[in-house]
């Protein structure tokens, strides 16, 4: 539990009501009861303001007037980021290991690890491996040879994480994540694929999210790249050297092809494809399902999925699609024959 006052000190925010009132869990608005905070972001959802029975609840200070009698309000600029902070203090998740090494855990003698980290049950720390102060290793990790693992990250079960990788501070790595596997790099002989050793390894910076099934490749001779506080949905593939600037974010099902460069501050929709060896600069926003064959050099919103639709309508519109070529053709014919009759007016009008 916090109290609203310590709380309105954390976050900065005017405080208007019973400032020795604690709050020990985030609820929504329409649902949220004593001892509850909630908020509201959004102005369409304001009358659940005058019936809500919640402790407190964050808003912004032209929202006051419509609040029910007895809930206390803390006014900030933006609710839904000091909702995101509360949400921080008061919260219940477990950690994945508690501190210390299981006794199941195989550490090689080389291994370096923080006398406060944690490793969990039948996980293996290889050799030469790093981990620092607050690192938490879930049940069945596997950290490969030379790994580092910056402080406080925290590993979910089952993450594996190849050798040479480097982690860094206060990171949240979910079930399944694979780090460090090879990259998809072959050479054609005559038909016979033939691997290409994958030399480099991954750099993923500090305050990242990597989401469960994620798979990120290690570079073919260069390093792939992940910038600080970038956050990637579960399900993702990220190919080999491939670089993802500060504070961008991939939803799930995403796939980088390799060599391929994605800015700062970027945000790609869910089961977004991007092509290999192109650029995508810095603020760029790609929306769901969209296809990226070549680079993007300006800012701004792209797209190019297709909405579903009935199957009726769907039919229609790929039966018209399919005649696009004749069309085509059609209108060149059509051109052709205005020009041609341009030329011949203009000729008649000389004469």
């Amino acid at each position: 539990m916090i109290l609203l006052s310590v709380l309105a000190e954390k976050l900065n925010a005017e405080l208007n009501g019973d400032a020795a009132c604690g709050v020990s869990a985030i609820a929504s608005l329409e649902n949220a009861g004593p001892g509850q905070l909630t908020f509201l972001s959004n102005s369409k959802f304001r009358h659940h303001l005058a019936t809500s029975q919640a402790s407190a609840v964050l808003i912004k200070a032209e929202d006051l007037p419509f609040v029910a009698p007895g809930v206390s309000t803390l006014v900030v600029t933006d609710p839904y980021v000091a909702f995101a902070k509360a949400a921080q203090l008061l919260d219940t998740t477990p950690n994945s290991a508690s501190i210390g090494i299981d006794p199941s855990a195989v550490v090689h003698p080389t291994a370096v690890v923080a006398a406060d980290a944690a490793i969990g049950a039948n996980a293996i720390i290889s050799a030469q491996a790093v981990i620092n102060s607050g690192v938490q290793i879930g049940a069945g990790c596997f950290i490969g040879e030379a790994v580092e693992i910056g402080e406080d990250t925290k590993l979910w079960a089952n993450v594996t994480v190849y050798h040479q990788v480097k982690i860094g501070a206060r990171c949240t790595l979910h079930s399944g994540a694979v780090i460090g596997a090879d990259g998809f790099g072959f050479a054609n002989e005559r038909g016979r694929w033939l691997k290409i050793p994958q030399t480099g390894a991954v750099v993923i910076g500090d305050d990242c999210e990597i989401g469960a099934n994620t798979c990120i490749d290690r570079g073919a001779i260069e390093n792939t790249l992940i910038g600080n506080n970038v956050i990637i949905d579960n399900l993702c593939q990220i190919a080999h050297n491939v670089k993802i600037g500060d504070h961008t974010a991939i939803a799930g099902a995403t796939t980088i092809a390799g060599s391929t460069t994605v800015g700062r501050y970027c945000i790609l929709g869910g089961a977004t494809a991007i092509n290999g060896h192109i650029d995508i600069c810095d603020g760029t926003h790609i929306s769901g399902m969209a296809m990226v064959t070549k680079s993007i050099t300006e800012k701004g919103l792209y797209s190019s999925g297709i909405p579903a639709t009935t199957n009726a309508e769907w039919r229609r519109n790929t039966a018209k699609l399919r005649q696009i070529g004749q069309l085509y053709q059609r209108v060149k014919q059509l051109e052709k024959q205005l020009a041609a009759s341009s030329l011949a007016g203009a000729s008649s009008t000389e004469e």
